[in-house]
């Protein structure tokens, strides 16, 4: 959890938006385009780590794992925890992320899949065997408009 407090300066932000592009960058590559100091870069990042307002993560790209298939699925549940069922589900290997919400559903998910083959065994023989699930919506998705981590996974 970030500190509430925490505010970014026009100068935190520039540093975030050069490590979005490169993680490695060295602060006195950043310092450099900035022109600003070293200390000055070290400093900032290191107030913004303190404050988890910011962290540098490693992002892969879903093709780079042969992950072929995103299928978003939304998941009823009866007669057991929504929260409970949702943590079974985040156990399965092939669920990239697992959320409670509102709406339509008691639980959305994204799976990831190597090819579309492996869908029948995974909505069938995995997640349907989930004690508690009642019914899934799956959906496909065809087409990838946006898909942009500007914010670093919770």
């Amino acid at each position: 959890m970030s500190d509430n407090n925490f505010q970014f300066s026009d100068l935190d932000n520039a540093i975030i938006k050069i490590l979005k592009k490169d993680g490695r960058t060295s602060n006195q590559k950043i310092a450099d385009q900035l022109g600003v100091t070293t200390s000055m870069v070290t400093t900032r990042i290191r107030r913004m780590e303190q404050s988890k307002a910011m962290k540098v993560v490693a992002v892969s790209d879903f093709s780079a794992f042969d992950y072929n298939v995103l299928l978003p699925i939304g998941v009823d549940v009866k007669g057991r925890r929504a929260n409970d069922v949702a943590a079974d589900i985040a156990l399965l290997s092939e669920v990239a992320s697992v959320q409670l919400v509102t709406g339509k559903h008691d639980i959305e998910i994204l799976v990831t899949l190597s090819s579309m083959d492996k869908m029948s065994d995974f909505l069938l023989n995995k997640l349907s065997q989930i004690k508690g699930v009642r019914s899934l919506d799956p959906s496909f998705a065809v087409d990838i408009i946006k898909y942009d981590f500007d914010v670093a996974p919770i």
